[in-house]
C-alpha cells in the first residue's frame, strides 16, 4: 500500500512535458480563460489560462511547451498589482507570490478580455477554499474534530463507513483508550478520556497499513508520508479478527479513494460575462508543436524570469564586474551577468 504521489499542488513546474499538463485523478478545470498575458515571464505573448481544483495552469497560445504549473500550495499570498502590459498597456494584473522549499517566485497574470473580473474572482476564491480544506489533505494533531454532540464532525462530501470503540493508541507506554472513525477520506482517532487528544489521516498521507506485533500484541500500523511528517502510528483492536476486519477495509476504502480522490475544493464558476465568450472548458491536450525546437537555454533561464528576491527592497553593494569595466550591482547568488542576457 504506497499512495500514489499528488505533486499538482506541491509543485511550480516551468515548461513541462505537455502530459504533465494533464489532468489527474480527482483534478477537474474550474474556469478557463483563453486571453491572459503572463505579464511577468512572457509580456506581450497571449496564452491560456486553467484554474482547477488543484493548481493554476498557464499555456502559450503558440506553444503549449512554453507554460506553468503553479501548485496551490506553494502560493503565499493572491493580490492584484498595476502592472504595464504590452497587450493592455497599464492595467490591474493578479499577483501570485509563490514559495518552494527556500526559493521565491512571483507570477503576473493580465486578462486580455477588458472588464472581467474572471481572473481575478475566481483565483483568489478556488485558492481561498483550497485553503480552508486541509483536513481533506493534510494530517491533523490536536484538532477540533468533535462536534456538539461528541460525534465526528463529517466535513462535505464526507462519508462515516465505521465507528469503533474501544481502540488502543500505542504512542505511549501505557496506551490510550479511544474511539476510531474511518470514512471515505480519513481515519480519525481520538481519546475517550482527552478530546483534544487525536489525530486525522487522510488517505492521502498514508503510505502503510498493515499487522504487526507489538509490545501490546498485535497492532495495526500506519506509517503516514514524508509529506505530513513520516509518522508511524499503532493502533489495537481486539479480538484479532476485528483487526483483520478493520485493515482490510481501511485498504479498501483506500484504493477507492485513489481511483477517485475528493480533495475537498468546492467551487462553482457564476455566470460568465459576454465579453469572456468561454462556453466549455477544455482540458490542456496533448499537441505535438508543428516545428521542433531543440532548447539551448538553461533551466536558470527560466527561473530567474520568475525569481523574486525578498531582500532586494534596497540595493545591493556596488562591486567590479570585468565583463563591462564598470561597476554593478551585486548580483544574486547562484547567477551571472550572461543569466541576465539571456533572460533579456
Amino acid at each position: 500500500m504506497a499512495s500514489s504521489t499528488v505533486w499538482q499542488d506541491r509543485e511550480i513546474k516551468f515548461d513541462a512535458p505537455v502530459h504533465l499538463l494533464q489532468m489527474r485523478a480527482g483534478e477537474s478545470v474550474i474556469d478557463y480563460l483563453s486571453q491572459v498575458e503572463d505579464t511577468k515571464g512572457n509580456n506581450g505573448h497571449r496564452g491560456k489560462l486553467f484554474v482547477t481544483n488543484l493548481r493554476v495552469i498557464w499555456t502559450s497560445a503558440d506553444y503549449q511547451r512554453v507554460n506553468l504549473s503553479i501548485g496551490y500550495h506553494t502560493v503565499t499570498s493572491v493580490t492584484t498589482k498595476r502592472v504595464n502590459s504590452k497587450q493592455r498597456g497599464t492595467t490591474e494584473a493578479l499577483y501570485l507570490m509563490t514559495k518552494v522549499d527556500k526559493t521565491q517566485f512571483e507570477f503576473i497574470f493580465t486578462n486580455l478580455v477588458p472588464d472581467s473580473p474572471r481572473l481575478f474572482s475566481t483565483v483568489m476564491s478556488v485558492y481561498r477554499a483550497y485553503e480552508t480544506s486541509k483536513p481533506y489533505r493534510e494530517l491533523k494533531l490536536r484538532s477540533a474534530l468533535l462536534g456538539e454532540s461528541k460525534e465526528l464532525k463529517l466535513l462535505p462530501r464526507e462519508q462515516l463507513y465505521t465507528k469503533l470503540n474501544g481502540v488502543w493508541n500505542l504512542c505511549s507506554d501505557q496506551g490510550n483508550l479511544g474511539t476510531m472513525y474511518i470514512t471515505n477520506v480519513r481515519v480519525v482517532w481520538h481519546s475517550n478520556l482527552n478530546e483534544s487528544f487525536n489525530i486525522s489521516v487522510p488517505y492521502l498521507q498514508m503510505r502503510l497499513v498493515k499487522v504487526r506485533d507489538s509490545k501490546f500484541g498485535v497492532a495495526m500500523v500506519m506509517e503516514t508520508s514524508e509529506h505530513s511528517g513520516g509518522f508511524v502510528l499503532g493502533f489495537r483492536v481486539d479480538p484479532y479478527e476485528k483487526l483483520k476486519d478493520v485493515v482490510q477495509e481501511i485498504h479498501s476504502l483506500y484504493q477507492v479513494y485513489c481511483a477517485s480522490p475528493v480533495f475537498g475544493v468546492e467551487f462553482q464558476v457564476e455566470q460568465q460575462s459576454s465579453g469572456d465568450n468561454e462556453q466549455s472548458l477544455p482540458v490542456p491536450e496533448s499537441v505535438t508543436d508543428d516545428i521542433e525546437v531543440v532548447e539551448t537555454k538553461d533551466k536558470m533561464d527560466t527561473f530567474a524570469a520568475y525569481y523574486a528576491d525578498p531582500h532586494k527592497s534596497v540595493d545591493r553593494d556596488p562591486v567590479f564586474s570585468p565583463e563591462l569595466g564598470l561597476a554593478i550591482e551585486k548580483l544574486p547568488e547562484g547567477y551571472s551577468l550572461q543569466d541576465l542576457w539571456d533572460v533579456t
